[in-house]
């Protein structure tokens, strides 16, 4: 069993022990049931992942990762009421379930709840998780209404689309790594190469994440072509009008509103103006460059740190490359 299969398994019990009032239900069922199918816990296991870069021992860095994960379902179920999207992991979204009303509130209380957690942390480590978590959450936030601004707008390069990502997703991987290294002690210079690490990778996962939705299967837990139908700004969708054609950007732009198409028409159309430019080649490529940037501040970590802890790390990190869902 490697250690990250620890981490995982050490996690699961660890918020799997965390109490939510019986009462409301209507206010804790919608916590109970977001928490209980918590996806991949990528986030949690990069806290704890760092952390056991410097410790044999990670229990002192559970609070904080399990704060990422509360924070990270919070804004989840937040997302998909402004996405008004019906699945989450292959099940009914909380909104969906629950209606908005129910889902905003369930969402904003799972939200203090993780800075709850969080005051778990040790005395000594608090001020500075404290500081990385906010930061964390506040770009997080900021990320979430650039991307519903950049909705309405005509015009939109492909640097301001990766500056979104870094804010809405990558953002919560660096605050990650920070928390759990400072939990373990790391230099500051080390502390600097993990988050140098975090960036690149986060914005790396969610091109992928974006690659995903339309050239995934059902197994990603959602409608394969869901941000096609719903004509979202994804990191494909910006490559393709980088270079496309006026009237294949015209296309792009319009067709998930045109209602002589049927969704499966639709997406096909899309699909077909990407593979005409060579997008999905595009966008795998710029996963691959940030993938390797990510790889090579994790190669910069100090004498601090054991070769074979770096590699255990750098290969369940990078592992995520090649993930299917």
């Amino acid at each position: 069993m490697t250690s990250f299969e620890q981490y995982a398994r050490t996690f699961d019990r660890y918020v799997a022990q965390i109490e939510y009032p019986a009462a409301p239900r209507a206010l804790y069922d919608p916590i109970r049931y977001t928490m209980a199918y918590g996806g991949k816990r990528l986030r949690p296991l990069f806290v704890l992942g760092a952390c056991g870069l410097w410790r044999d021992e990670v229990s002192r860095a559970l609070p904080a990762a399990a704060a990422v994960e509360m924070f990270h379902n919070f804004t989840l179920i937040h997302d998909d009421i402004m996405d008004n999207a019906p699945t989450r992991r292959g099940r009914e979204s909380v909104f969906r379930r629950w209606g908005v009303n129910a889902a905003t509130l369930s969402g904003d209380s799972l939200m203090i709840h993780s800075w709850r957690e969080l005051a778990r942390t040790s005395p000594e480590l608090l001020p500075a998780v404290v500081d990385y978590f906010n930061e964390a959450a506040v770009k997080v936030c900021e990320g979430q209404q650039l991307d519903m601004d950049f909705e309405s707008r005509d015009r939109l390069t492909v640097a301001e689309h990766t500056a979104m990502i870094e804010l809405k997703t990558a953002s919560l991987f660096v605050g990650a790594v920070s928390m759990g290294a400072m939990a373990g002690g790391a230099s500051d210079d080390d502390l600097r190469h993990l988050r140098e690490f975090a960036l690149p990778f986060g914005v790396a996962f969610q091109m992928q994440d974006d690659l995903l939705d339309s050239y995934g299967d059902e197994r990603l837990g959602k409608t394969v072509g869901g941000d096609i139908l719903e004509g979202k700004k994804t990191f494909l969708k910006m490559k393709a009008l980088a270079v496309a054609s006026p009237a294949d950007r015209a296309e792009l732009s319009l067709i998930h509103k045109d209602l002589r198409h049927t969704p499966g028409k639709m997406i096909a159309r899309v699909l077909n103006i990407y593979d005409r430019y060579g997008v999905r080649a595009a966008v795998e490529e710029e996963i691959g460059r940030r993938f390797a940037a990510a790889a090579a501040a994790l190669d910069a970590l100090t004498g601090s740190v054991s070769s074979d802890r770096i590699e255990e790390f750098k290969t369940f990190a990078l592992g995520q490359l090649g993930r299917a869902k």
